[in-house]
């Protein structure tokens, strides 16, 4: 049964890509409404995998997700995605503008965009306050920029649950404060969930600290520690503070993924 304030709903859920190798075994997850959550784990874990779920990518092998009430196909066109930039090709000529035109693309999409999609293209990327780079070569823009053009992208199809995907990698720091007061705003409006290889993001901006390692472990983000996090990686994991985060520093960065790079 559908809760009404629930926006994601997952209940007994496996999924593996092999027989009899579960990647998520029997999970349960519910994010309500104007709730925000950071998806962490070690490498190999889940993360990705729940994602492609929650996307309607995948199609679990057993149990149920809904989100909004609806299967993922059907509220995909109220989901907002954010890939990690290194899936999509710099070098391809592109620009700014074309990226954030891309978030419009719909069932029934014919080949082109109407002047509605423009509007919204544009408004995007002045949210993210980057309308002056919109005629400018996607190849060319930063670290920090490209990451505002795909979230700008992601937020073009006015959607009310936002997925980002390692929104802070490879951006430097002052790109990630940016980040940081960007996410505060958005999530006044939208659900919110990330997947971050970054352990001091649980302690900025969101509710829910999603812990996966083929069990799902759901945390208080004020609640979630060094004891916490080495009992979902399997080994010692600090958590140092670090200015005005925490961040991972592991004895096995191999398998956690984890921490500043």
């Amino acid at each position: 049964m559908h809760t009404s304030d629930a926006i994601i709903e997952i209940r007994e859920l496996t999924f593996g890509y092999d027989a009899g190798n579960p990647v998520l075994d029997s999970i349960n997850l519910t994010v309500k409404r104007g709730q925000s959550g950071c998806i962490v784990g070690p490498n190999g874990g889940g993360k990705s995998t729940l994602l492609r779920l929650l996307l309607g990518l995948l199609t679990p092998d057993r149990g149920t997700i809904r989100i909004f009430g609806e299967s993922p196909a059907a509220a995909r066109q109220r989901i907002g995605y954010m890939p990690q930039y290194h899936q999509l090709d710099g070098a391809f000529p592109i620009t700014a503008l074309e990226v954030v035109l891309q978030g419009r693309i719909r069932k029934g999409f014919w080949g082109w965009y109407t002047a509605a999609d423009r509007a919204a293209a544009m408004a995007s990327l002045e949210e993210m306050g980057i309308a002056s780079l919109a005629p400018r070569s996607f190849a060319a823009l930063s670290g920090g920029q490209r990451q505002r053009v795909l979230i700008a992208r992601a937020l073009a199809c006015e959607p009310q649950l936002l997925l980002l995907d390692e929104p802070t990698a490879n951006i430097d720091p002052g790109a990630e404060e940016q980040f940081y007061a960007t996410l505060n705003i958005l999530r006044r409006r939208m659900t919110v969930l990330t997947v971050s290889h970054d352990l001091g993001f649980v302690n900025r901006e969101i509710d829910l600290v999603i812990c996966v390692n083929r069990q799902l472990t759901v945390h208080q983000a004020g609640a979630f520690n060094a004891e916490t996090a080495n009992a979902v990686y399997h080994h010692e994991v600090n958590l140092i503070q670090h200015d005005h985060s925490c961040f991972c520093s592991c004895k096995h960065p191999e398998e956690c993924g984890e921490g500043r790079k």
